[in-house]
């Protein structure tokens, strides 16, 4: 053998000792193996012994837990049962003792109606003995006096009536004179006192201004080319510019004082500025209007501040300051409401009224003078249709609508402002008419209602408002006087031009006078 040959038989040699003791060593290891699993398995079988065990303790250690709270359980219910029975048994014993007491008494009350029973037999029969005597002595005395008993109380109840009708007739006599006289003169007292601690000054307003000019000069200029320019500033103020012989002197006409006011303003920035033209016109004019609303709102602001008047809707804070350009016979309306205000205040406290309920219904009197549109009804009428839709009181809306009596007057409040708004404008100097045109109204008045048939006397009365006509009760009936009065108003409206209302009342009456001697 070679070399080659050699080697191969030392790898072989080689492979079977690896392999033999490859063989020999996993028979050991498995030998070991063997034996630690043997010894696990023992371990394991050991520890799973002791766990029953301990698991078995503590199941029987749990039973006997729940068995304790079980038996305590029922222990308590049955304590609960019996404390039930002996409540119950106690209430038996209650209701067996009542009961027992109640047949007592039930027989006692027995007993008693029996009693009773034999007392009203006793009576009824005893009663009709008397019903009896009493009948007998009535018809005695029907015989004696020669009336029966009900003809008796008749005349007894008539004649007692007759006598406190009497008696009462003249106390309610005596005590109406004697109001008549206590309410006179307290009236008189707080007139008088609220006319002294209400006095304010009386200025008479016109329904023209005058605007001073510095010369001549700017006439031409307010004139404008074929006079375009006043043309445009009567256009958009509604007012009359009269430019005449007056030297340096403009009057501006309109019985709208607002608008007057706007025209005058207007001018004045005008001439002040030195471009007049009818561009510059309209502009002028339409800022003087805001100029003017915004004047409005603050004086009316500041009247209700001047007042203590709060919670006043904005609408009716606007006419309050729209009352500072309108005036009533050359009266300023704003201050005449004030007057009237405070004047109702003062009355009102007097009375023991509410003096800021007053105050509020004087100063808002007279709103109906001051609209947007011109509305067909009268001021007043007007006035509390207003406050009503503004949610203002409904004693001081009543106020307002009854103060020239056009509707019925329902709170005390009413004849307070009426007495204070004829207080305010009958100051000396207060309002201004022309006498003349004030008398021939009145005539006018009383010469139409004379015209009418059956008319005797007429009587124009409350400086105009009221016109009242006397008729001769044989020659005219109530219908015809219903008829006059219509006819009459009709003709007065058609035929006169009158501020406010007139009212006309037709008097027929019959008198029968005799004579004892």
């Amino acid at each position: 053998m070679g070399t080659l040959g050699v080697i191969i038989v030392c790898i072989i040699v080689a492979i079977v000792f690896s392999a033999l003791g490859v063989y020999i060593t996993a028979t050991k290891l498995r030998t070991a193996l063997t034996k630690d699993a043997k010894q696990v398995l023992e371990e394991a079988e050991e520890k799973a012994e002791m766990v029953k065990k301990e698991k078995i303790l503590q199941a029987k250690e749990r039973f006997l837990q729940l068995k304790s709270e079980h038996e305590k359980q029922v222990q308590e219910r049955n304590n609960r049962i019996m404390q039930a029975e002996t409540k119950l048994k106690q209430k038996e014993q209650e209701i067996r003792l009542k009961i027992e007491e109640f047949q007592k008494k039930h027989a006692e009350f027995t007993q008693a109606r029996e009693n009773l029973n034999k007392q009203l037999e006793v009576l009824a029969s005893r009663q009709a003995e008397v019903e009896k005597a009493f009948q007998k002595s009535v018809q005695k005395l029907e015989q004696i006096a020669g009336l029966s008993a009900d003809d008796a109380k008749k005349e007894l109840v008539e004649a007692m009536t007759a006598e406190a009708r009497n008696e009462a007739m003249s106390r309610v006599m005596e005590i109406v004179e004697e109001a008549k006289l206590t309410a006179n003169q307290q009236a008189k007292k707080i007139v008088v006192e609220s006319i002294q601690r209400t006095a304010t000054e009386n200025a008479i307003e016109n329904t023209v201004s005058v605007f001073n000019l510095e010369n001549e000069e700017v006439k031409g200029r307010i004139i404008g080319r074929e006079g375009r320019n006043i043309r445009t500033l009567e256009n958009l103020t509604g007012v009359e510019v009269i430019i005449d012989d007056s030297p340096d002197a403009i009057i501006l006409s309109c019985f709208d004082p607002v608008r007057r006011e706007i025209a005058r303003l207007a001018l004045h920035k005008l001439v002040t500025d030195g471009r007049i033209h009818p561009a510059r016109i309209e502009e002028v004019v339409s800022k003087t209007k805001k100029q003017i609303e915004q004047e409005i709102i603050e004086t009316g602001k500041r009247t209700c501040i001047d007042l203590g008047i709060v919670n006043l809707h904005h609408e009716l804070v606007r006419m309050i300051g729209k009352m500072k350009y309108r005036s009533s016979y050359g009266q300023n309306l704003l201050q005449h409401s004030r007057e009237v205000a405070n004047l109702c205040a003062t009355m009102a406290a007097e009375l023991g009224l509410n003096p800021k309920i007053a105050k509020r219904a004087g100063l808002l009197h007279d709103i109906g003078k001051v609209p947007d549109n011109e509305p067909e009804l009268p001021h007043a009428l007007h006035g509390m249709k207003l406050a009503e839709r503004c949610k203002e009181k409904p004693e001081i809306c009543n106020a307002i609508g009854a103060h020239h009596d056009e509707i019925e007057m329902d709170s005390l409040y009413a004849p307070i402002v009426q007495v204070c708004d004829a207080i305010s404008g009958a100051r000396p100097g207060a309002r201004r008419e022309v006498v003349e045109a004030y008398i021939n109204r009145l005539n006018k008045l009383e010469e139409i209602a004379m015209s009418f048939p059956g008319v005797v006397k007429t009587y124009a009365i409350q400086a105009g408002r009221e016109l009242r006509v006397i008729v001769a009760a044989e020659k005219v009936s109530d219908l015809d006087a219903n008829q006059i009065s219509m006819d009459l108003s009709k003709q007065i409206q058609s035929e006169m031009v009158f501020p406010g209302m007139i009212k006309v009342t037709v008097i027929r009456e019959t008198r029968a006078v005799n004579y004892a001697k």
